[in-house]
């Protein structure tokens, strides 16, 4: 539980950071409102066309009486708006975050060099990272799609399908949602794809702490994008403490693991 509060403490500090830095507030605006107006075209496009796209593929059903018809179609509906949903709260930020590459890569930097210590930069040119980027991108979006087909046919359990399939669907958006808010600071350390989530892997609830309140947030119209450079800039504050104590947790192992000095053999031997 401390660690689920912790990731919520660095959203917090993150919001708090870009309060105090007004010009960067409106500097990380500017990515999320593009990649907001196209993605609510989307949204009321599926919400429009949801039912005619579960008419058109359930014809099995044309001939069901009342009510099971409409039970089956309506909850179909509902879950595909649902999966849309998901999906958009997840691509939401890896679409902003390639948009905005240049705009959250700047913003990162000014918060390492506001906390202190090394301010790193990843040194390569803008096309490389934007590859970079959307290509570990679609490898998080195919791990979610994955997760999001199994959620969706799981969704079909009666009682569990309701309850516990959706907690399970915002901790799944939760904690991709952290990685991919987190891949601009460890991108800029030089961490590819598999580091990061084997980082990440090692404090899952710290991650979950993080990201399953933002997700929740994100739900609501127009917060994503007013969070957006909170998040970015908290999520830089938790990968600072993360790749601290990982180097030190390093050092102690090495520490641990290395063989005793001559010299305090010799004197052993001596006493």
């Amino acid at each position: 539980m401390s660690d689920l509060a912790a990731g919520f403490g660095y959203l917090l500090k993150g919001q708090r950071w870009v309060g105090r830095h007004g010009r960067w507030f409106g500097f990380g605006l500017l990515p999320g409102l593009i990649t907001l107006v196209v993605y609510a075209g989307a949204l009321v496009g599926l919400a429009y066309g949801a039912d005619d796209l579960v008419d058109w593929s359930t014809p099995f059903a044309d001939d069901w009486s009342s009510p099971w018809l409409g039970l089956l179609r309506n909850t179909l509906t509902v879950l595909l708006f649902v999966f849309g949903l998901f999906l958009a709260v997840i691509t939401f930020t890896a679409v902003t975050l390639l948009v905005g590459q240049p705009f959250y890569e700047s913003l990162s930097e000014e918060v390492d060099r506001s906390e202190g210590g090394a301010v790193h930069e990843s040194g390569l040119p803008l096309w490389r990272e934007l590859w970079v980027s959307a290509r570990d991108s679609v490898r998080i979006l195919v791990r979610v799609a994955l997760y999001g087909v199994v959620l969706f046919a799981l969704g079909f359990i009666p009682v569990a399908g309701q309850t516990v399939v959706p907690a399970l669907g915002f901790c799944v958006s939760g904690y991709f949602l952290a990685e991919e808010l987190t891949s601009v600071a460890l991108q800029r350390r030089g961490r590819d794809l598999r580091a990061r989530l084997a980082l990440l892997r090692g404090r899952r609830m710290l991650v979950l702490g993080f990201g399953v309140p933002l997700t929740l947030a994100f739900l609501i119209p127009l917060v994503a994008v007013f969070l957006m450079p909170g998040a970015v800039a908290g999520a830089t504050l938790l990968v600072r403490d993360l790749v601290d104590a990982q180097a030190e947790a390093e050092a102690e192992n090495a520490g641990a693991t290395r063989p005793a000095p001559v010299t305090s053999l010799v004197k052993t031997e001596d006493e």
